[in-house]
């Protein structure tokens, strides 16, 4: 039986090329970065190599990134890290409410510690009011946290054009890139966001490893202490391997983002076309037209999720009833049940998501065998 994998979005296989550039780093090169010795020294020297490759893909400099073991930290040293350390300048944070939980849970550590978080609706296909935002904003607003495309129905957000709003302003910006990163192209001065996060397992890379942009003059109270690696902002021993893998896997990306956005499009399109051919009833979830490629989100009206989930997985095909931090219980997603009420839309939805090993014929198969499943479950 042919195994398929389209939950890219929840994890993605480490690509071989970047499997292949950490080895070296877990055996030969494993001095401790933070060490003047020559051993100390070429560890060194790979991760500030690792480090220029990341600044560079976002138009960063290389004292903007911060090394982190993955999206969450990230999320949460700019959140949490920002807001404790400015709250003497106003105690108002506004965020959406369809973030990754590392956001939402930061917002409400942050309202259990006094401060006061803003929670931006959403239209039907998860995107914010721009204008909501202009009228949220206030003298006492410190931070927006607005993440760049959903991670459970890929809506893209309007980013550059809130960073243009809060240009000039006292609040800083924060994005949770984690999903886009790779996938679209991202320019921080151009987007105007102050802070932006980063995960390498979602772009074949390792597990444990990401980054923070924070740029260049804001201050943030660190989560841990101890040495002073990462200009003071994150301490601890680096993760070297991890950090090459993470790097190497950004190379990688980047060299073919143009041509997996396209491929993964038509994946999105084959997959509709065979459900519509197929006479399947189906809605799509989020943004048809502002919407990351690799993340299709579609609801089956009258199909049990974790009935349909467990009889893919039985033909050999791995997908997700949406983000992989509620993974082992089925229940409603805080993202569609924004999107689309507690209805019986938001129950019966399965996000399918691309990336690499991935082939036409496979997502055909995917879309096939999902149509006759739904069938055959619409008249148990």
């Amino acid at each position: 039986m042919e195994e398929i994998y389209v939950d890219h979005a929840a994890t993605s296989p480490v690509h071989p090329l970047v499997v292949e550039a950490m080895v070296p780093y877990f055996t030969e090169v494993f001095g401790n970065p933070s060490s003047i010795h020559r051993f100390g020294r070429k560890s060194r020297q790979a991760l500030d190599l690792a480090r220029r490759t990341l600044a560079r893909s976002i138009g960063a400099s290389v004292d903007e990134i911060i090394f982190t073991s993955g999206g969450t930290e990230a999320d949460n040293l700019a959140i949490i890290g920002y807001a404790t350390r400015h709250q003497d300048k106003g105690k108002h944070i506004i965020t959406s409410s369809i973030e990754h939980h590392a956001v939402l849970h930061s917002c409400k550590a942050l309202e259990n510690s006094g401060f006061e978080v803003t929670y931006l609706p959403v239209d039907e296909t998860g995107m914010v009011s721009l204008d909501d935002l202009k009228n949220t904003v206030r003298e006492d607003t410190i931070l927006v946290s607005i993440m760049f495309g959903n991670n459970e129905i890929g809506t893209i957000q309007p980013i550059a054009e809130i960073g243009e709003f809060l240009r000039g302003k006292e609040t800083v910006f924060h994005t949770d890139a984690v999903q886009a990163y790779g996938i679209e192209t991202i320019n921080v001065a151009e987007l105007g966001v102050d802070f932006l996060s980063v995960s390498s397992h979602k772009i074949n890379g390792p597990k444990g490893v990401g980054f923070l942009y924070a740029k260049k003059g804001l201050v943030m109270t660190p989560h841990s202490y101890g040495g002073e690696q990462e200009r003071k902002r994150r301490a601890g021993t680096e993760n070297v391997a991890g950090v090459v893998g993470f790097g190497k896997a950004s190379e990688l990306a980047f060299e073919t983002i143009d041509e997996r956005k396209i491929m993964y499009q038509q994946f999105q399109a084959q997959m509709l076309e065979i459900f519509d051919n197929e006479g399947v009833d189906y809605s799509r979830n989020g943004s048809a037209t502002s919407c990351l490629p690799h993340i299709l989100n579609v609801s089956f009206p009258g199909v049990s999720i974790e009935a349909l989930l467990v009889n893919l997985d039985m033909v050999g095909i791995a997908a997700s009833s949406g983000s992989a931090c509620t993974a082992g219980s089925i229940q409603t997603s805080h993202v569609l049940e924004a999107t689309c009420g507690d209805s019986e839309r938001s129950l019966s939805a399965i996000r399918f998501s691309f990336g690499y090993g991935n082939t036409v014929d496979q997502v055909k198969k995917v879309a096939i065998e999902t149509a006759n499943i739904v069938r055959r479950l619409r008249t148990v």
